[in-house]
């Protein structure tokens, strides 16, 4: 039985799995410690504590795609002290525990840079009608979609809609994810809005993986503002925005640029506010027609431009001068029987960066495997998988503004890595239905492991 406690910040805290505090899986088979010691001690004690990842095989998934074999990882705290061959490892370095990873693959923990995980229901009567040939779009001006998504999350409370977000948190996190971004967008009012944002902020309590919010509210127009859709912006660009980024709730802003949402217009004056109040903006664009989205979003520096199916070598040639991100999401495509794929071809000849994410959400992508997203991505969309290793990683961490910090090994990054039970790197963009996740390391403790 899960246990709910409401935390001191004013959020809901779970225990996952009956287990109690994140940490507690040991590996006393397998993936393993020489000694098996408690991932985190009560007074933190161990927290600087020097563990030595040994007898690995490591992608470190950096610009060069650098492989370590025998490679070897050390962490000190929450970062990582040292990576490189094994061989190399200085003799100085007197590890408090040692790891043995029996010649398993070491990967960055994977990120998951576009989804709408947190939101209540389904729209599996949407998908039925799609079967029979209903488009997205006719369903959406009847008023299903995304509006379907507004009128469950405005009926549920806070605690209704972290208990339903959770579990797909807990898939994501059982594949080796261990950061997530996270957009609101299906509560189209302030307050409802917050609410998605609140509950997203406290499944990064909750569990052992980062969480990075996207305020998209501008992702349908709200009855409420029927014929009004600049009131709409205006009202979001001037009173939304800098309310949600006072109470530390959002860390970036997106909008919906596409035929039945907003204009590229519109999207200007979102992300004008935006920038005032220096918060990182992205765009979905290009998805269903091409407004021109996707230049804007490049003259504007975003973070990222995501689906991008209508998109021309224009576009990805502005994209890769920009340094924006081209985020692909091969669920949607495959859900919604699209037939118009993401010019792949143009963006790697421009030189663009691409990411793969689950786009996580009820109606379009009703998944949350990233692994899964990663096969899709080689097969439909034709990338190799060493580019859907880097777009899950490198790219997918340049997606979120936190190449710095995640995406890569490297020595003072995030001690965040997957231990994988697999023979070739390759298996990770090759597997449908099965998850060679073995272990899952954040922050350097140990906190998942496959049973």
């Amino acid at each position: 039985m899960r246990k709910k406690t409401k935390s001191p910040s004013g959020g809901f805290s779970r225990s996952l799995h009956g287990r109690g505090p994140w940490g507690r899986a040991l590996y006393p088979n397998g993936v393993g410690c020489e000694t098996e010691i408690p991932l985190r001690s009560d007074n933190g004690s161990m927290a600087e504590a020097l563990h030595l990842w040994r007898n690995a095989r490591i992608a470190a998934c950096d610009a060069s795609m650098t492989r370590f074999a025998p490679g070897a990882l050390l962490t000190r705290g929450p970062r990582i002290e040292w990576i490189g061959a094994e061989r190399h490892l200085p003799g100085e370095y007197r590890p408090n525990e040692t790891h043995d990873v029996r010649g398993n693959w070491l990967t960055p923990g994977l990120i998951d840079c576009h989804t709408h995980l947190v939101f209540a229901g389904t729209r599996a009567g949407e998908y039925a009608e799609r079967l029979q040939g209903r488009s997205y779009q006719d369903i959406a001006r009847a008023g299903g979609g995304i509006l379907a998504s507004m009128r469950a999350v405005r009926a549920a409370s806070e605690q209704q809609l972290f208990d339903q977000s959770l579990p797909r948190l807990e898939a994501l996190l059982a594949e080796g994810v261990t950061t997530v971004e996270v957009k609101s967008g299906y509560g189209l009012t302030l307050e409802d809005e917050a609410k998605m944002l609140r509950v997203a902020r406290a499944l990064a309590r909750a569990a052992p993986v980062t969480i990075s919010t996207t305020l998209l509210a501008a992702h349908a127009l709200p009855p409420e503002y029927a014929g009004r859709s600049d009131a709409y912006i205006d009202d979001i660009a001037a009173k939304w925005l800098p309310k949600l980024q006072a109470e530390g709730l959002l860390d970036a802003v997106d909008i919906f640029c596409e035929n039945v949402g907003f204009s590229v217009e519109q999207a200007e004056i979102l992300f004008d506010a935006a920038t005032r109040l220096g918060v990182a903006v992205k765009m979905h664009a290009e998805q269903l027609s091409n407004l021109g989205g996707s230049l804007l979003a490049a003259r504007r520096g975003a973070l990222s431009c995501d689906h991008l199916e209508y998109a021309t070598a224009r576009e990805a040639q502005a994209l890769a001068a920009a340094g924006t991100v081209a985020v692909l999401l091969p669920v949607a495509f495959f859900c919604l029987a699209e037939q118009r794929k993401p010019p792949v071809a143009a963006l790697r000849a421009a030189g663009a960066a691409m990411a793969i994410a689950t786009d996580c959400n009820p109606g379009s992508a009703p998944g949350s495997s990233l692994l899964l997203a990663m096969s899709m991505a080689t097969r439909l969309f034709g990338l190799t998988c060493e580019e859907a290793l880097a777009g899950v990683t490198r790219h997918a961490a340049r997606a979120l503004g936190m190449q710095e910090e995640r995406g890569t090994l490297a020595v003072g990054k995030a001690a965040d890595f997957i231990v994988w039970s697999i023979g070739e790197l390759e298996e990770l963009g090759y597997w449908t239905g099965f998850n060679p996740c073995r272990a899952v390391i954040k922050g350097g403790r140990l906190v998942s492991r496959a049973p």
